[in-house]
């Protein structure tokens, strides 16, 4: 198993001579996990030969799947289903030699599992055995010291398999904690986790088990969870808003009696306010409000469809009036 944080060769050329150029089957739901790996195929001289897919489960919010179909070249084949299983036979039709994994968000079957000649596996944003589960972003939600990546082999048990790579690194600074730069951090760690663990599945390693002493796991985040509270302190603020929304905008919070979907907090730049109740609106801005938090005072940024109604003129000025006072 290779582990670390040092720089490696992602994005050169890998001599495949000895056994050719290797297909792959890979599972994916966003469309983002299926570039990075398209792309690391391509430069390395290997096969994406089939792409899996789904609209995922009827209960979820998936639409990752159509962005992927319109992405792909018309050459590329690419299966959509809700039941792996009754496409085991269609996928061993592409004789894969690596079935991989990253955000397929059901468990591969066994009868897939069986199929490939070098075996199934799985790229995981989460430095296991600490975050197994659907939610790596809770990592950052919850406070979390490291990001990290691991490629492993997949087995019966979600993200349990022996681990080919793993990657870890602190988050960015907290003047630099924000969507963007989180995400350019993580996609830096899972195409290395991916170049390395790929090279050791092709090299025939087993991969080195799991502690199970380790192990934690990352639970979805409830409704309640994506509440942003304006009594916690700025950088529970700032770091919360952010794991919520690596996807998209999915932070929510109450501006002036009205509920308003956050794309951003950060903190107030300037001389500090003057302490206020936390939730106080201290300002109107360009694409949002200046609130009154725990500790201080943030900018918000909401959607534009909620900054443009949310609050009252008059609402904001008599706030900036008792403040003033």
């Amino acid at each position: 198993m290779n582990e670390g944080s040092g720089e490696s060769d992602v994005g050169t050329e890998r001599d495949t001579s000895a056994d050719g150029p290797i297909r792959i089957v890979g599972f994916f739901v966003e469309q983002s996990a299926y570039q990075m790996v398209a792309n690391w195929a391509a430069c390395q001289g290997h096969e994406l030969a089939l792409i899996v897919t789904t609209p995922g489960p009827a209960h979820t919010d998936y639409d990752g799947h159509t962005a992927i179909v319109a992405a792909a070249p018309r050459s590329q084949d690419v299966l959509v289903t809700t039941t792996p299983k009754r496409a085991a036979a269609a996928i061993a039709a592409y004789r894969p030699d690596i079935v991989l994994s990253y955000t397929f968000p059901y468990r591969l079957p066994a009868a897939i599992l069986a199929i490939p000649r070098l075996g199934a596996v799985n790229l995981h944003p989460s430095p296991l055995p600490r975050g197994r589960g659907p939610n790596p972003h809770r990592l950052l939600y919850d406070g979390a010291p490291t990001l990290g990546a691991t490629l492993h082999r997949t087995t019966s048990g979600f993200d349990a398999g022996p681990i080919l790579s793993r990657f870890e690194a602190p988050w960015p600074a907290d003047a630099d904690l924000t969507v963007a730069a989180v995400n350019a951090a993580w996609d830096g760690l899972l195409l290395r986790a991916l170049d390395e663990g790929m090279a050791g599945v092709i090299a025939g390693e087993p991969g080195t088990p799991q502690a199970d002493a380790d192990v934690s796991y990352v639970a979805s985040f409830t409704p309640e969870e994506h509440r942003l509270d304006w009594t916690w302190p700025v950088e529970t603020l700032v770091r919360r808003t952010v794991a919520l929304n690596l996807v998209e905008p999915r932070a929510l919070a109450t501006i002036g009696g009205a509920k308003v979907t956050v794309r951003s907090v950060q903190p107030l730049r300037g001389p500090a306010p003057t302490l206020s109740r936390p939730g106080t609106i201290l300002a109107r801005m360009a694409s949002g409000f200046a609130i009154a938090v725990g500790d201080g005072a943030v900018e918000v940024e909401t959607v534009p469809s909620d900054a443009v109604a949310v609050v009252p003129d008059h609402i904001v000025e008599s706030v900036i009036r008792i403040v003033a006072d």
